[in-house]
């Protein structure tokens, strides 16, 4: 298949380059000597384009770690020189791939025209298929065993359930999920794995590049075509538009779907309703937060892991699994990095973090699960209060007994969430922004002149703030 992006083209599109060399003695000054010796000295300054970077690292790994501690401390810096670097991408050594066997035979079978297809961009290594998220090592529990057994049904026979959409919070195991569909389906099948992301990237590019005809051929073209995060997709109108013929064309030629995002069909934001109606139509399973046994089981196996790769310089007590499972409850995302910055300050300084110690080194994942409050658990739980549907309060009837917990709803999340007065009205029925001003100063003098408003707000504000990870849903 023809290349849609060239180095060449990439080339052409290059502005001056950053001062790298004093970004580097900026990270070093900034995260200190150990850290920068151990990762940030092996990352290379590669390309700049118009809003962001290219860097490459000698592998995966470092790629991975890097990403999940150091990314935005490193964009600060950059951008610090350069305000409009707004997203930094990285690519693997190549050279470092070809001296790895396995790599170098899967990069063999990719240039004899293996059945992966991606967008030939050769700085588009994030999106290619992972090797290590297959079926057989991911851990199931009660929270996550129905999409796992929908992902191996998926795998074994295509168009079984089409689309499949599996939804969930951020650190779940989804895009885990997916790549492992697309691992074992890319065996007899063309495999296209994409973000939602990557898949607006292309289709801009296209469109001002005056190759609307190619990008149309090179998505519909595909046996199976796996998406992440379908939420990203929101508000972009041509988009969705091009998005829909391309899944009613794969459908119409048996071609499998799949698809990720991080809630249900049915409250996606500002996605088309024909669109919503398409996902509902397949299967539709979620992957809730994991339970206490599930993320024992992770925490062993993530640390059987590192023992084996650090030999005997890492030991993790199992007071400290046992804490680590029992606290950290929001994701499994989480829950791994939460081992990996022990093992990493086991390694900085050559010991074993007692409990007070891990206490401290995990202070902000600690406190992250009070503090994520969600627009529909707050109407979720107003509703609950006022003993009303939801349908109700986000209809546009101006009933007293419906205006009332509509304009606390709206209160609430305005003081409890950072969004803004246009989201909040996105998320109210597409209310206008000056609905959501009236809404919140009518509360506030409510309060100043009635005590059971202030009591009723109070009650509501600690059922959200510290009964959310019962009732968030």
């Amino acid at each position: 298949m023809n290349n849609i992006f060239t180095n060449k083209n990439l080339k052409n599109s290059k502005v001056e380059k950053l001062d790298w060399n004093f970004v580097q003695a900026q990270m070093k000054n900034k995260l200190g000597i150990e850290i920068y010796e151990s990762w940030l000295k092996k990352i290379n300054f590669i390309e700049e384009f118009n809003n962001y970077i290219i860097l490459e690292v000698p592998t995966r790994f470092i790629r991975d770690w890097i990403t999940s501690r150091y990314l935005d401390q490193i964009l600060q810096i950059i951008k610090s020189f350069k305000k409009d670097i707004i997203r930094i991408e990285f690519k693997i050594d190549e050279k470092n791939l070809i001296n790895n066997p396995e790599i170098r035979n899967n990069l063999n079978n990719f240039n004899n025209k293996e059945n992966v297809s991606f967008i030939k961009d050769s700085y588009l290594q994030y999106n290619r298929i992972d090797s290590n998220k297959r079926l057989d090592n991911f851990l199931t529990g009660s929270s996550n065993r129905l999409a796992y057994e929908a992902s191996l049904k998926v795998s074994e026979n295509i168009s079984h359930y089409n689309p499949l959409y599996i939804y969930g919070g951020v650190g779940m195991g989804k895009t885990h999920l997916l790549n492992a569909i697309g691992l074992e389906l890319k065996k007899n099948n063309k495999v296209m794995f994409i973000s939602a992301e990557r898949f607006m990237y292309q289709f801009v590019k296209s469109i001002k590049s005056n190759d609307m005809v190619r990008f149309k051929d090179y998505f519909r073209n595909t046996d199976i075509l796996l998406i992440d995060d379908i939420q990203f997709m929101n508000g972009k109108e041509a988009m969705q538009e091009e998005f829909f013929h391309t899944f009613n064309a794969l459908l119409d030629k048996g071609s499998q779907i799949i698809v990720s995002a991080d809630r249900a069909p049915n409250k996606l934001a500002r996605i088309q309703e024909r669109i919503k109606s398409r996902f509902s139509g397949g299967l539709v399973v979620d992957i809730q937060r994991p339970d206490l046994e599930l993320r024992k089981k992770i925490v062993e196996q993530k640390t059987d892991e590192l023992n084996k790769f650090y030999s005997d310089k890492v030991k993790i007590s199992e007071e400290i699994k046992d804490y680590i499972s029992t606290e950290i409850t929001a994701s499994i995302r989480e829950l791994i990095g939460s081992i990996n910055r022990i093992i990493s300050f086991s390694r900085i300084y050559n010991k074993t973090p007692n409990l007070s110690e891990v206490k401290i080194i995990l202070k902000d994942l600690l406190n992250m699960s009070e503090n994520k409050v969600t627009i529909d658990l707050i109407q979720t739980l107003v509703c609950k209060f006022f003993k009303i549907s939801k349908n109700e309060m986000l209809s546009s009837r101006r009933s007293r007994y419906l205006v009332r917990p509509r304009q606390t709803a709206i209160y609430l999340t305005k003081i409890l969430t950072s969004k803004s007065l246009p989201e909040i009205g996105r998320e109210f029925s597409n209310r206008d922004h000056t609905t959501i001003i009236h809404s919140v100063k009518t509360i506030e003098k409510l309060k100043e002149k009635n005590p059971e408003m202030v009591e009723n707000i109070n009650k509501l504000k600690n059922q959200i703030l510290y009964s959310n990870r019962d009732n968030e849903i």
